[in-house]
């Protein structure tokens, strides 16, 4: 096993300081039953209750895996036999390879953020920290997922103007009918949904991170939330001409259609329920005001008047296949697998990755079933069995 920098590096180094896990920390689980032991199930772990988490998941994991930390793969190329893996420390080979570096390895920044007047700071997730590091003044967030909201509602409770930027995005309660809305999703079932079972997978794996935040108080973070605590809301960034942000006249329409999409997932959660005779269990139906969206969000900001002093850049993440000299990646900067295993190259694998196999695939809770799955694969092209196809159906488990 290979790891860049230390065990969990990316919690570590990558995170904002008061950063929480979404999910509930009774879902916060790891292979061979290590999982949350403290005292709050309900709660949302911190970057350091995370870092500890992993850390002994990999202490329990070196009796049979060897971890080689601060040892970087800068590229990686097809034998006859296998792989030839470069590193920092030295060369490996290797009949078969898991790639579980993630999908989020570099954030993903509009190509005319050069074009922003020199006078606005530009951070990313990667390097805002909190409030204290940001010049006083105005600050425009861009992207409206969990963690551009999050983000938003941090610097507005710092006192700074705050204006938000917002695309596509998924709205949810943090809770629902007295339970956590993820519990909802993986009691349900929704979670579990496998890659064959999902009409449009392209997009599934590329939906945005539903608008939710770990907080003691269990609060729900969505745009009404923001616009309350004084939060400006506009459309999505698209263009910059002559000094001044263009934002799109459409966020009335996306607002609308995320409220719908919110609706018909509680909606499909009461059915659910109900089929369950789960009604006296838990709290009744709710449903949820409509998104107030603003008589007339602005369509421009100048940003050389000095209103914005600061730019954080919630707009997504990327993997980071630079060291892949292997002809696996599409046009897009995906990598090409079916459920894992990585098309036209035997003995590759990948796992990690948004909706791999089912749509927990990216979350601490969901990687073990996909992990199993891949590694049957791995070890059945290891052991020669002409069952193995190096293009396997999408149901394959």
């Amino acid at each position: 096993m290979l790891e860049r920098g230390e065990v969990a590096n990316s919690w570590r180094r990558e995170r904002w300081d008061s950063l929480r896990l979404l999910t509930p920390n009774w879902q916060s689980r790891l292979p061979g039953g290590v999982r949350y032991e403290g005292p709050d199930p309900d709660g949302y772990m911190t970057t350091a209750e995370v870092v500890e988490l992993i850390d002994r998941f990999a202490e329990r994991a070196r009796a049979r895996a060897r971890v080689l930390t601060d040892t970087n793969v800068t590229s990686m190329r097809r034998v006859d036999d296998g792989y030839h893996v470069t590193t920092s420390r030295g060369e490996i080979r290797a009949r078969a390879v898991v790639v579980a570096s993630g999908a989020c390895n570099l954030p993903t920044v509009p190509g005319f953020a050069p074009t922003v007047p020199p006078n606005v700071e530009q951070l990313t997730p990667f390097h805002y920290r909190g409030p204290a590091q940001l010049p006083d003044g105005g600050v425009l967030v861009v992207g409206a997922s969990a963690t551009g909201v999050q983000l938003a509602a941090e610097v507005r409770r710092s006192g700074r103007p705050v204006t938000l930027s917002i695309g596509e995005h998924v709205r949810l309660p943090r809770t629902y009918r007295g339970r956590d809305v993820l519990w909802w999703m993986d009691a349900s079932g929704v979670w579990d949904q496998r890659l064959d079972e999902i009409d449009d997978l392209t997009r599934a794996r590329r939906l945005p991170s539903p608008q939710l935040v770990g907080t003691p108080e269990r609060t729900t973070l969505d745009l009404n939330a923001l616009a309350a605590m004084g939060v400006e809301l506009v459309g999505r960034w698209s263009a910059v001409r002559e000094g001044r942000a263009l934002f799109s006249g459409g966020l009335r329409n996306v607002c609308s259609l995320a409220d719908l999409k919110q609706k018909r997932l509680l909606d499909g959660f009461d059915e659910w329920g109900r089929t369950e005779d789960l009604d006296a269990e838990v709290d009744a139906p709710e449903r949820f005001a409509p998104t107030r969206v603003p008589g007339s969000p602005r369509l421009q900001l100048d940003l050389r008047s000095g209103e914005i002093r600061a730019i954080i850049w919630a707009t997504g993440f990327r993997p980071d296949y630079r060291w892949l000299d292997v002809p696996v990646v599409d046009a897009k900067g995906q990598l090409r697998h079916d459920g894992g295993v990585v098309v036209d190259s035997p003995g590759l694998y990948a796992l990690g990755l948004p909706v791999l196999r089912r749509r927990k695939s990216t979350f601490i809770c969901g990687i073990e079933d996909d992990a199993r799955e891949v590694i049957d694969h791995l070890t059945g092209f290891l052991a020669g069995d002409p069952r193995v196809s190096i293009r396997p159906s999408p149901a394959w488990s």
